[in-house]
């Protein structure tokens, strides 16, 4: 197989790859469990958070011109309100988090270690820039029993744990986005994950 090449871009410069990462997130989370259906005009307002924000991270996954992979991350002060309320509620300090957005690998590409390197590289960028104690993502809830789970579903709990994340139920959240077959946008619980960076 050809070599992979993992492109760095931050803040603004994340704008010239924006039809790219709409495309490739509008393909990959209509999969289970995100059973997305949503389109470019949506995926422009969400990636927006990410060049608005000067210390984000876009990681890109490149075979040859052709974007496979990308995974995103930012400070989680300069987040949408929805994913900063579970955690102020919390008690805690806002600008001390990093939140790691996304990671999304079209399907011929996985089993290659990509996850474990956007985990990796979303981590040192976070060390780099400094100030931080915890980085977090959020994960939706699906019920065990969701029609269009599939047979043999694997979630990626333990993956994360061997990140050093720890799942936090109690921190919960909701974030709104068409499922397959909807004609609007619904709002879906998503709970969160923690690590501690301190040290």
């Amino acid at each position: 197989m050809p070599e992979l090449v993992i492109q760095r871009l931050h803040g603004a410069a994340i704008a010239t790859a924006v039809d790219q990462l709409a495309a490739l997130r509008l393909r990959v989370f209509r999969e289970y469990p995100y059973l997305y259906d949503g389109d470019e005009a949506y995926e422009r307002r969400y990636l927006q958070t990410y060049i608005n924000s000067p210390r984000s991270l876009c990681l890109l996954v490149l075979d040859g011109d052709a974007v496979v992979g990308a995974s995103t991350a930012l400070p989680l002060v300069d987040h949408v309100e929805e994913f900063q309320h579970p955690l102020i509620a919390a008690g805690m300090d806002l600008s001390r988090i990093f939140y790691f957005g996304e990671s999304v690998v079209l399907p011929a590409y996985r089993g290659r270690g990509l996850g474990v390197r956007f985990f990796a590289e979303r981590e040192a960028h976070a060390r780099a820039l400094g100030g931080f104690d915890w980085c977090c993502f959020c994960a939706v809830e699906r019920p065990a029993d969701h029609p269009l789970r599939p047979a043999g579903y694997q979630p990626l709990d333990h993956f994360w744990q061997q990140r050093g994340f720890h799942h936090q139920p109690q921190l919960r959240t909701h974030y709104e986005w068409p499922d397959l077959g909807e004609n609007r946008p619904s709002a879906k619980p998503m709970s969160f994950w923690l690590k501690e960076m301190r040290g």
